[in-house]
């Protein structure tokens, strides 16, 4: 971004054009490489060995206010917040213009679920899919998830399983794990022609209610009409109240985003009702509601015990529960 749409999309998620957009992408380099490239010309971006990806073409070099950029975009100046902190630990000038790609970057993992926008539009037109909910994960779909899911497969054609491979937070489920999860899932609870697996090959950034619009838009942009948000979506830790990442699409007007959020409140399953529910649905108290944290949910995997089938369908758990085994059993050598 020039600074014109950085500040703008700092200030109030609109680029300089007025065209929604919630989150600065930015180049930030040293003051010190700044000082060495010169407005008007060409920078080679390259990945870590040293792989042309793009040509830059530098209009604008200029600085960055980070404590503002963490105040407004992470709603918080704390540097143990994992996006503040990366914010913080990014050069102080910004490089402004447009990216010329060369090539993408090479992946030798999930292969045939790394779909471009255009791949999956594609497949949403072979598929006559008019109307595709996306859904966003960072973490394995547990019972929860697969009802707030099917309740959104009622009202549209597809569904575009989309979880996240870029990098996460350490304690997070491996992406391998993850999609294991989603494999078996899918294979045994969803009907195959109405569901498109596919990954987002993004980091992470847990801006909560801003990265819920922008997780919004991206969707978009891979061709879906809907998109989920639940609660606390792309929270981390206790910055976000539980529904901001809900109310934040109430700051753009009627068809601004171009994209249709789907609310959803939490879910569990009731014992009483006897069947997966919502606080919107379910008239009985916490006890009838089989809920988990995700720390008590992990205790239990270590231990090799599988969650309540309310709570997590049997062949996640197993695999999950095999995963997590292997993370705190140490390797011997034979």
């Amino acid at each position: 971004m020039t600074e014109a749409d950085y500040r703008s999309v700092v200030s109030d998620m609109h680029l300089a054009s007025r065209v929604p957009w919630p989150m600065p992408i930015t180049l930030a380099v040293s003051t010190a490489d700044a000082d060495a490239i010169a407005e008007g010309s060409e920078i080679v971006l390259s990945d870590e060995n040293g792989s042309m990806l793009a040509i830059m073409q530098v209009e604008q070099k200029f600085g960055c206010e980070k404590r503002l950029e963490a105040r407004e975009v992470y709603r918080t100046e704390d540097e143990a917040h994992p996006g503040v902190a990366a914010v913080y630990a990014q050069g102080d000038v910004l490089l402004g213009g447009p990216v010329r790609v060369i090539e993408l970057p090479s992946h030798e993992d999930f292969t045939q679920y790394r779909l471009t926008p255009a791949q999956t539009r594609t497949a949403f037109t072979e598929r006559g899919w008019q109307t595709v909910v996306g859904f966003q994960t960072r973490n394995p779909v547990h019972r929860a998830h697969e009802y707030i899911q099917k309740c959104a497969l009622e009202i549209v054609d597809g569904l575009l399983l989309h979880p996240l491979v870029g990098e996460t937070k350490s304690d997070d489920i491996p992406a391998d794990v993850r999609m294991r999860c989603y494999e078996v899932l899918l294979e045994n609870y969803y009907p195959r022609d109405r569901v498109l697996l596919s990954v987002n090959p993004a980091a992470m950034r847990y801006a909560g209610p801003r990265e819920a619009v922008f997780h919004a838009l991206v969707r978009k942009n891979y061709g879906c009409t809907h998109f989920i948000v639940g609660r606390d979506h792309a929270g981390v830790g206790s910055y976000y109240g539980t529904f901001d990442a809900q109310r934040i699409f109430e700051e753009f007007a009627p068809g601004e985003l171009g994209i249709t959020p789907l609310m959803f409140d939490n879910t569990f399953f009731c014992r009483r009702c006897d069947e997966m529910a919502s606080v919107k649905t379910c008239p009985h108290d916490g006890e009838a509601r089989v809920t988990l944290s995700g720390t008590q949910v992990r205790e239990m995997l270590v231990g090799g015990i599988a969650p309540p089938i309310e709570f997590s369908r049997p062949e996640v758990a197993r695999i999950l529960i095999e995963a997590m085994q292997e993370r705190v059993t140490p390797h011997h050598a034979i």
